[in-house]
């Protein structure tokens, strides 16, 4: 079984934003295999189902980004999911929109939604498939930034990236961490 977390913020007023970029891709995976992230598990929304023919269960964290560790790690021992079994998809604001970035472990890098998970699992060591939002010419509070929802000249780029971030979730799931690397860290 893996555990596939989006990272992201609750509530309407935070559904378009940058910082949902985790929420957008299982939606898309949830869309893709007919998994309805509904029940509330653990301070998150989860849906159980299989990925050619793996088992899954999408967690998307109602914590907040800053405390999505504690809804990341309470789904991992209820379900006696090891690290090793774990996917984060997150935003990141340091890549351009539509680059991925895949490892299979590493530090938060700045990341308040990964800090939080590892300390609250007291390792680093799960993937973690960093979704670049950044635009050219970004300037201002990172915070505000990431709570900004997308434009709409980035529309065209970001349903590209959602695509390609499935795809890069599917293949980590059926190939494993190195092949999936070798074709998304491009």
């Amino acid at each position: 079984m893996k555990l596939v977390v989006g990272l992201g913020n609750p509530g309407l007023r935070y559904r378009s934003t940058r910082h949902n970029i985790g929420f957008m891709v299982l939606d898309k995976i949830a869309s893709d295999f007919r998994i309805r992230i509904r029940k509330r598990v653990s301070n998150a929304l989860c849906g159980k189902g299989m990925i050619y023919g793996e088992g899954v269960i999408l967690a998307k964290p109602q914590t907040y980004m800053n405390l999505s560790g504690k809804a990341v790690s309470e789904i991992g021992k209820r379900e006696g999911i090891a690290p090793e079994d774990l996917i984060v998809v997150v935003d990141d604001a340091d890549l351009p929109l539509g680059k991925l970035r895949l490892k299979p472990k590493g530090s938060s890098g700045g990341h308040n939604g990964l800090r939080s998970i590892i300390e609250e699992l007291k390792t680093d060591a799960f993937s973690r498939l960093r979704m670049g939002i950044s635009a050219e010419g970004r300037s201002g509070n990172l915070s505000n930034y990431v709570l900004a929802p997308f434009k709409r000249s980035e529309r065209g780029d970001l349903s590209e990236a959602i695509e390609r971030g499935s795809l890069c979730v599917r293949a980590l799931i059926t190939e494993g961490i190195e092949p999936a690397m070798n074709r998304f860290n491009t």
